[in-house]
C-alpha cells in the first residue's frame, strides 16, 4: 500500500503539473521530460509499482538485476531530495506548483528512501553496480549540456555556461555532482547489504532453529 501510494501520489502531481500548468502556459513538453527530477519519479513509481505487484502475488525473492535497478533508482530519487534542497531551493522555480514541488522533490525522495530501509534486498549487491549506476547521470549530464549547446534549453543552471562561469564552471559542477552521486550509490549499497543481512538472516534463523530441533 505505502509503494502504491507513493506511486499514484507522484503520477498525480506530474501530471497536474503537466496538463494543468505546464501545456496551458504554452511550455514545451520535451522540456517536462528533460528534467531529472520528473524522470526519477517516474523511474521510482514503475519500481513501486512493480515491487508492490510482486508482493500482492506472493514473489519476495526479485532477480539479481530487479535488485540493481531498484538499487539504482533509490539512488536517483535520493539524489533529487539532496541536489534540490542544497543548490535549487533558492532557486526561481517557475509555474511549479508548490505542493507538487514538495511532492516531487521532498516526498518521494523521503518514500524512496524509507522503502530501501524497510524492506531491503534480499540479495547482497556486489561492489560493480555502483558503476552501473554512475552510467545514467554520467549520460543525463552529457546529454543537458550538448543539447543546451544545440537549442539553448538548460533543465538546471549548473549545465549553462553563462550562469555556470563557462564551461570550465560546467565541467567542475558536473564532476562534484557525480562525486556526490558515487558517494550516495556507496551509501545505498552498504546500507542495503548490512539491513539485508540483519533482517533476512534473522528470519531464517528461528526456521533453521526449529528444522534443528525437529531432527533432533
Amino acid at each position: 500500500m505505502l509503494r502504491l501510494a507513493g506511486a499514484t501520489l507522484s503520477m498525480f502531481a506530474m501530471l497536474y503539473q503537466l496538463f494543468a500548468i505546464h501545456i496551458p502556459a504554452g511550455y514545451s513538453v520535451v522540456n517536462f521530460f528533460s528534467y531529472f527530477t520528473n524522470l526519477s519519479n517516474i523511474m521510482i513509481s514503475i519500481v513501486f509499482v512493480v515491487s508492490a505487484v510482486r508482493l500482492i502475488n506472493g514473489r519476495r525473492d526479485p532477480s539479481a538485476t530487479d535488485v540493481a535497478i531498484r538499487g539504482g533508482i533509490v539512488v536517483y530519487i535520493a539524489f533529487v531530495g539532496i541536489v534540490f534542497n542544497v543548490l535549487l531551493r533558492d532557486q526561481d522555480l517557475g509555474d511549479l506548483v508548490p505542493w507538487v514541488n514538495g511532492v516531487l522533490h521532498f516526498l518521494l525522495p523521503v518514500l524512496g528512501i524509507v522503502d530501501w530501509i524497510l524492506w531491503p534486498p534480499r540479495r547482497r549487491l556486489p561492489g560493480r553496480v555502483v558503476g552501473y549506476w554512475m552510467i545514467w547521470p554520467a549520460a543525463y549530464a552529457a546529454v543537458a549540456v550538448v543539447r543546451g549547446a544545440i537549442d539553448g534549453f538548460y533543465p538546471y543552471f549548473f549545465f549553462d555556461p553563462a550562469q555556470a562561469g563557462g564551461y570550465g564552471g560546467v565541467a567542475l559542477l558536473c564532476v562534484v555532482m557525480l562525486a556526490m552521486f558515487l558517494v550516495l550509490a556507496y551509501g545505498v549499497r552498504a546500507v542495503g547489504n548490512w539491513l539485508s543481512t540483519r533482517r533476512w538472516d534473522d528470519e531464517r534463523e528461528p526456521q533453521g532453529r526449529g528444522l534443528r530441533s525437529s531432527d533432533g
